[in-house]
Formats: structure tokens, C-alpha cells, sequence
């Protein structure tokens, strides 16, 4: 773990506060681990230079560089920020097995990540936009 994440201070706040500061779609995917539906989210065709953050905390997740175009409705990334530090946790929901990602200062719901990526990882981070905020270069 890198430095600045073992000394990161985690976001915690009431449902309350998360309801407040989230719209409903945003407090649906990200505190009830919810799913938007396919080709609905406003980064499922977005290929701006930039970088995607955290909607809750703003912490940065993913570089618009590891974008990729995966046609499977939802915002699909190769690799996250060095220092993005995502969390996985083992999802068995809806008689599935994935691999569940959450944001490491304020445990987001964001996605899930599958092994049939892209090189150079193979990994393909499928996250919701509902999650995301989106910051461009420059």
C-alpha cells in the first residue's frame, strides 16, 4: 500500500449527508452498490482527456489513457491510477461470482473488475458513470 493511501482519512458520513449530497441514481449505484443500466451512463462513450474521480470523495480512480471502448454499456478502463488504491471484495450477488471495487477513502460501490481486458493488464475495470466525476487536462 502506498504511503499517501495508508494515511488517507477515510470519508465517513451519515446516510443521511450521503443522500444529501447525491442525487438519487449517484446514492442508488455508489451506497447501495447498485448498477446503472447498459449504454445509460454519461462516461459510456466519453474518451476526453481527463481524469475520472470518485463522485462521493472525489478521490482520483482512473486516467482517460486506460480508457477503452469494451461495447459493453459501461465505462470500461485497462488499469486505475497508481495511487487510486480501489478496493476489491469478492461479490457473490444475482448467483454471480465477481470481483466487486470500491473507492478506498469513502467505500463507493464503483463497478467490478473481469480478466478479459485489454493490454497491458488483461483486467477490464467496468465501473458505473453514476460513480464518476470526470476532470479534463488542462
Amino acid at each position: 500500500m502506498s504511503k499517501s493511501l495508508s494515511t488517507m482519512k477515510k470519508l465517513e458520513l451519515s446516510q443521511q449527508e450521503w443522500r444529501e449530497r447525491l442525487s438519487d441514481e449517484q446514492y442508488r449505484v455508489t451506497r447501495q452498490a447498485g448498477t446503472e443500466r447498459p449504454f445509460t451512463g454519461e462516461y459510456d462513450e466519453h474518451f476526453e482527456p481527463g481524469v475520472y474521480h470518485c463522485v462521493c470523495c472525489d478521490h482520483p480512480l482512473f486516467d482517460s489513457a486506460s480508457k477503452f471502448n469494451a461495447g459493453c454499456g459501461w465505462p470500461s478502463y485497462h488499469s486505475e491510477l497508481e495511487d487510486a488504491g480501489l478496493v476489491q471484495r469478492l461479490d457473490e450477488s444475482h448467483g454471480m461470482r465477481r470481483i466487486e471495487l470500491l473507492c478506498p477513502r469513502c467505500d463507493a460501490h464503483l463497478g467490478h473488475v473481469f480478466e478479459d481486458g485489454p493490454p497491458p493488464t488483461g483486467l477490464r475495470y467496468c465501473i458505473n458513470s453514476a460513480s464518476l466525476n470526470f476532470r479534463p487536462r488542462g
